[in-house]
């Protein structure tokens, strides 16, 4: 379940690449804390990758995502490039009070 949501949560299409990365890495995130602490990553890894490979091609977050499986089966010693986006203000309250549902 996990897996199909964070699939459906990063197939947004096209970004930047700066956003795409850091999408692509909190994905990775989101998905590798669903795991249950007694799977086998490397399968578990394999499976998300086959999963998600069909959407890379029109979705650079999805992209990124096996990027990141990838580098984590290639060489499965080695720490992954993850960060987590740097803070920003996103306008508050006052966005939020100015954006309308449409009718």
């Amino acid at each position: 379940m996990t897996l199909e949501r964070t699939i459906l949560q990063l197939d947004t299409g096209a970004m930047p690449a700066d956003e795409a990365r850091q999408m692509g890495q909190l994905g990775y995130m989101q998905w590798i804390a669903g795991l249950p602490g007694n799977a086998d990553y490397l399968q578990a890894a394999r499976d998300a990758f086959d999963k998600a490979a069909p959407f890379m091609a029109h979705s650079p977050t999805v992209a990124e995502f096996c990027r990141l499986l990838t580098r984590s089966l290639e060489a499965p010693l080695t720490p992954l490039p993850l960060a987590m986006p740097k803070r920003q203000r996103r306008g508050g309250a006052q966005a939020r009070r100015s954006y309308r549902l449409p009718h």
